[in-house]
């Protein structure tokens, strides 16, 4: 039988994956009766008091709210962040997006910080604790009075109207409002008898904002696009859903309405697992995996939890692909392979006990393991409130010693004492993703030491897409010298019409043939065509035809085969191309990272900014002219990642209708 779901507004469609498991159970009639009460619905200890998470921290150690703490202190009695109108109205104005975002997210990042506080301080009358309670209430005071909650970028009625601020009649449901309800949430959920003790009435005040600007709105208006019902689902779905999730679960109506939210919100994330490719990857890449299939499993934690387990999705196979996503993407050390908007070295602050959690219920070793790796044991000072509440109820992930799962159980749980793993054990020999196309193999399985290749083929629509058809990454010891730049910071321009004048997007700055003068084009069309994989144990080999991600008359074909010879210790890459007619030459462009030296024709080495080896790139000096072009990076974005500049070595090659070129890449002393 072929399960459908009819939602309000929508007409029936194929269940996915959580629907065809759930059927039933996942509607509002059934969850109106399934759901745990408000005070009990979400995962971590509640009930207004400090007494149970006062226990989990004493069992931590001060180590845990370190960075919390001195941050929390330096800002006590100072002025609270304040968004202002001209900082909302410069995305409008002149495309900055970063004015205002950082004082929200500032704002909402000290009421973080003051919940942790107030909950790690023993209550009662006259103490410390009061203080804390007090910033507290500033805080979700402040976000009430906010006028939107939404970023600027995200607003939907100002373009409409011709104005530049927003309309707090018609909210607009994006990912910062989501983002304030379940924040809001959290907080009353821990902390809700003390707030009616000390600020009667502020609970009340919080409860008619979020259902104004979000519970309502969520299920009142179908054409927010990040529902995805036109078929395009994206990582705003899940976030936006998960939190939502949240906010109902403590603010919405008990009875009909509250399950009608939290069904709605089954359907969104119903809707974007459905939109994953069997292998779980994701096309944005590793970084944006923390803010879709990452925000996907929090939600679906939360899920089973408020419905007693009546709705668990341990058993739907998409959620264990991608939980494996992360650590198959993973070069070495804090180097991972980077796709579209994500960064080669993206934060290390995410909540890893999500896949840790999600490793040990599946028995996924390689994710428990590449979890435990980069454990801190300290919540950051800027992690979400939610994450930050979840990361120290869960008392496996704390443990004082590492340790590791004992996954030979068929049902894994139980931990075993173990030492502390490096997390290069989950670094796989080769993985090829035919969601994405996209490929990566190393000389050795299980250590970062050598080469590594990285393929890219698929196409020029990818979300957050860079035009990259047939792009590859050559990392030496982890760390990568034939690069991907990644982004520059968000502004108006990042998804406007103009966003392939960003430079950073173009495929003339990615490791990508230039055709006769022409980049490749944007849009679905410009794609790699006839995509074959071989993996052995000696060699892994890519080999696709680019010739349709470029808008150029009579190429025929251009083939690309990327090779990792494991037994050579070198990476090939062998560009082969044809054309009915013409005689105009082609440039090959690899972006290289660190300090570049031209040793002769033929030869450049790249040695990394940390010490790792140096890579030797050759190729014929009689087949191409070479010449390097130094970019300098302004963008902390970009800089971060990179230091001060990336070079563009440009191989020019001949003006023939037929002919070939091999790139070679080894590691150097």
């Amino acid at each position: 039988m072929t399960n459908t779901v009819t939602g309000p507004g929508r007409s029936d469609r194929k269940a996915g994956p959580l629907l065809a498991a759930w059927g039933a159970a996942a509607t509002p009639g059934a969850l109106a009766g399934t759901l745990l009460p408000p005070d009990a619905a979400l995962p971590v200890p509640g009930g207004g008091g400090s007494a149970g998470f006062g226990e989990l921290l004493r069992a931590y150690g001060a180590r845990a709210l370190r960075a919390v703490r001195e941050r929390a202190e330096a800002e006590a009695g100072t002025p609270w962040p304040q968004p202002l109108a001209s900082q909302y109205t410069r995305y409008f104005r002149d495309g900055n997006r970063t004015a205002y975002e950082a004082r929200v997210f500032e704002r909402q990042d000290r009421l973080t910080r003051a919940v942790l506080m107030t909950l790690a301080t023993p209550g009662g009358p006259a103490t410390d604790s009061e203080r804390w309670l007090d910033e507290v209430a500033d805080g979700m005071s402040l976000l009430c009075e906010q006028t939107s909650w939404c970023w600027p970028a995200h607003e939907d009625t100002c373009r409409p109207r011709g104005t530049v601020l927003p309309d707090p009649a018609a909210p607009c449901l994006d990912l910062g409002a989501a983002d304030v309800a379940a924040q809001l949430a959290w907080a009353d959920h821990v902390l809700g008898d003390r707030l009616d003790d000390r600020y009667p009435g502020l609970r009340e005040r919080v409860r008619q904002e979020a259902r104004a600007r979000v519970l309502r709105p969520f299920v009142e208006r179908r054409d927010w696009h990040w529902l995805g019902l036109d078929g395009d689902v994206h990582n705003w779905c899940p976030w936006i859903c998960g939190n939502v999730l949240v906010a109902a679960l403590r603010f919405g109506e008990p009875g009909e309405e509250r399950a009608s939210q939290v069904a709605w919100a089954v359907r969104g994330l119903d809707r974007y697992l459905a939109a994953l490719p069997e292998d779980g990857s994701i096309d944005e890449g590793y970084e944006y995996w923390w803010n879709g299939a990452c925000r996907a499993l929090e939600a679906l934690d939360v899920l089973e939890h408020a419905t007693s387990g009546a709705l668990a999705a341990s058993g739907v196979p998409v959620v264990r692909a991608t939980l494996r996503f992360p650590h198959l993407m993973r070069l070495g050390g804090p180097w991972y392979l980077n796709l579209a908007d994500a960064r080669a070295r993206p934060p290390a602050d995410q909540p890893w006990h999500v896949p840790y959690r999600w490793g040990v219920r599946l028995g996924e070793r390689d994710a428990v393991r590449h979890a435990r790796s980069r454990r801190s044991g300290e919540i950051a000072a800027t992690t979400e409130l939610g994450r930050a509440l979840l990361e120290l109820a869960d008392p496996e992930w704390h443990t004082p010693a590492p340790s590791a799962p004992d996954l030979s159980d068929p049902e894994p749980g139980a931990l075993e004492p173990g030492a502390p793993e490096s997390g290069e054990e989950s670094l796989v020999a080769a993985v090829w993703l035919p969601g994405t196309q996209v490929g990566l193999a190393r000389e050795v399985a299980g250590s970062a030491r050598g080469l590594t290749l990285a393929v890219k083929g698929g196409h020029n629509a990818e979300h957050h897409n860079h035009n990259d058809v047939g792009s590859v990454v050559v990392a030496v010891d982890g760390v990568p010298v034939l690069v991907d730049a990644g982004r520059p910071t968000y502004t108006a321009q990042t998804f406007g019409p103009d966003r392939y004048a960003i430079w950073t997007m173009q495929s003339s700055w990615h490791n990508v043939p230039e055709v006769r003068g022409t980049p490749q084009g944007q849009g679905p069309g410009f794609r790699a065509r006839a995509v074959e994989v071989a993996d052995g144990s000696a060699r892994f080999e890519t080999r696709m035809d680019l010739a349709a991600a470029y808008p150029v008359p009579g190429l025929e074909h251009w083939w690309r085969t990327a090779r990792l010879d494991r037994r050579a210790s070198c990476v090939t890459v062998e560009d082969a191309w044809a054309f009915t007619a013409g005689a105009e030459p082609s440039v090959l462009h690899y972006l290289l990272a660190g300090q570049v030296e031209r040793h002769e024709d033929g030869q450049v080495v790249v040695r990394p900014p940390d010490g790792a080896r140096a890579a030797l790139v050759t190729w014929d000096p009689a087949a191409a002219t070479s010449t390097l072009t130094v970019r300098a990076l302004d963008d902390p974005m970009l800089s971060e990642v990179w230091g001060e500049r990336l070079t563009r070595l440009e191989l020019r090659l001949p003006g023939t209708a037929r002919g070939s070129f091999e790139l070679r890449v080894e590691a150097h002393p």
